[in-house]
């Protein structure tokens, strides 16, 4: 599989090699190997071998035109293909498509990559064609990588190397069971090459005057599908509405606080099952699915993305489903000053529970 990938970053650097003068960006290929995490020993039987695959990506510079290139040291933006081979008959190959951004440190010789999209696992959980599959439930995955590089460009012409680790997640957060997930723990090195001639001068004139805003009243509207941890139990849609004040600290921080209202019908149907299942746990089948939240959050703004995380307990809680605090983590792009869509994990600890679509405004 080596020389198959290395042939083919060649054949791209050749025909690129060709082309004018483009407008600050780069390739970079990388080649990984590594192991998967036991992050839950019911996979134990799914890590046969060490994964490997590779990582080819396509990256945009930025030079500080914009405040913010400047705030975050001119982070690289890109998208991401990654291949993998998990080593495992009942597990497959994976194939994934992500957005990316490059962050910079210690004078840009360390690099930080978070990479956020879509993967497709080649042989998923059958019960009747693949029943050992207990990592993925669905075809479509979502999927989040971490790349940390020593890295450096031109080193011969336009050819450079980097060199780290990396870290790929792979779940489809309980959209539908089972989905123990697979997260895969891999060394990396490879090569850069330059689609431009020379890199532009770096721009260096941002105001360092305090930035601040009143405190701005948000409401959202989420919702998706899952299922609980049953297999064949049913998919079911969500619905969410959350309220919460933010109150921005500088150009890239706001905290947050409010309120959720969760209506999960996959409760109802859990519910249901454990009060006819003389499982002996208490549950009658009257219990309130609906449960209530109220949380802490943080927001860092980059450009017209942001990052939201935080951290809620329930205090309406009648049934008892993993636990009363709850952790949510995602992405918003907001389209104006007051619009906002966003795509976000809620979880139990390291446990999924939705992949959650919202959309919302800020007032």
């Amino acid at each position: 599989m080596q020389k198959k990938v290395l042939g083919l970053f060649c054949l791209f650097s050749v025909v690129l090699s060709a082309q004018n003068k483009t407008s600050e960006s780069y390739l970079d290929f990388n080649y990984f190997k590594g192991t998967i995490a036991l992050h839950n020993n019911d996979i134990l039987a799914l890590i046969t071998g060490q994964p490997e695959g590779f990582i080819l990506s396509w990256n945009k510079k930025t030079f500080g035109k914009e405040a913010w290139e400047q705030r975050y040291n001119y982070p690289d933006y890109g998208a991401s293909f990654i291949y993998q081979n998990l080593k495992n008959k009942n597990l497959g190959n994976n194939f994934g498509f992500y957005a990316h951004y490059n962050f910079y440190f210690l004078k840009r010789n360390l690099m930080l990559r978070i990479g956020q999209g879509i993967a497709h696992t080649s042989n998923p959980y059958d019960r009747n064609g693949n029943p050992k599959n207990i990592a993925f439930g669905t075809r479509l995955l979502s999927s989040t990588y971490l790349m940390l590089n020593y890295k450096k460009e031109r080193v011969f012409d336009r050819f450079g190397f980097q060199a780290g680790i990396s870290l790929i997640h792979y779940s489809n957060a309980n959209v539908k069971a089972p989905n123990t997930s697979i997260n895969t723990i891999a060394l990396n090195a490879g090569v850069t090459y330059n689609l431009d001639e020379e890199n532009e001068q770096y721009i260096d004139d941002l105001d360092s005057e305090k930035y601040t805003e009143p405190i701005k009243y948000n409401f959202v509207f989420r919702s998706g599908i899952n299922q609980s941890d049953i297999v064949g139990s049913g998919q079911y849609p969500f619905y969410i509405l959350s309220a919460y004040a933010d109150k921005r600290i500088n150009h890239k921080s706001a905290i947050q606080f409010g309120t959720d209202v969760f209506f999960s019908n996959f409760l109802k149907e859990l519910i249901r099952f454990q009060s006819t299942a003389a499982l002996g746990n208490g549950v009658a089948g009257d219990e309130d699915f609906k449960r209530v939240g109220l949380f802490l959050g943080h927001e860092l703004f980059i450009n017209k993305i942001s990052i939201e995380t935080q951290l809620g307990y329930y205090v309406y809680y009648p049934f008892d489903f993993e636990g009363r605090t709850y952790l949510r983590i995602g992405l918003k792009r907001y389209f104006g000053d007051r619009l906002f869509g966003a795509i976000t994990l809620k979880s139990h600890g390291a446990k999924a529970e939705a992949v959650e679509f919202g959309i919302g405004v800020r007032l």
